[in-house]
């Protein structure tokens, strides 16, 4: 029984050492969201921080601001999707054959998973 425990320990601090790994991975991948045909592009780190917002001056009217806003919401909001999305599909390669697949995500907190 204690070699089982021995194992399960040792099998949980590889588990802890790879998911640091991957926070740190996650830093410096990158996702892009669009919107209005890739007019407004953001781009989004796997951590879901936003890293760059680019806007065609063509869509740029001072008359419709409006449409400009939704726009870069649309772009935004896709990008952290993506990137919610990858930090998911990163972390169940790490963790889905110890955990098993969870339904709806691992959801571990502060993980922003």
């Amino acid at each position: 029984m204690k070699k089982n425990m021995a194992a399960q320990f040792g099998m949980l601090q590889k588990l802890q050492k790879e998911m640091e790994e991957l926070q740190t991975a996650l830093e410096k991948m990158t996702v892009e969201g669009s919107a209005g045909g890739g007019m407004v592009t953001a781009v989004a780190t796997g951590k879901q921080k936003l890293v760059s917002v680019k806007i065609d001056p063509e869509v740029v009217d001072e008359n419709d601001v409006e449409m400009l806003e939704d726009l870069i919401t649309a772009a935004v909001n896709q990008a952290l999707d993506k990137s919610r999305e990858l930090a998911n599909e990163e972390m169940q390669k790490i963790a889905g054959g110890l955990l098993g697949g969870l339904p709806g995500g691992l959801n571990i907190p502060g993980m922003g998973l």
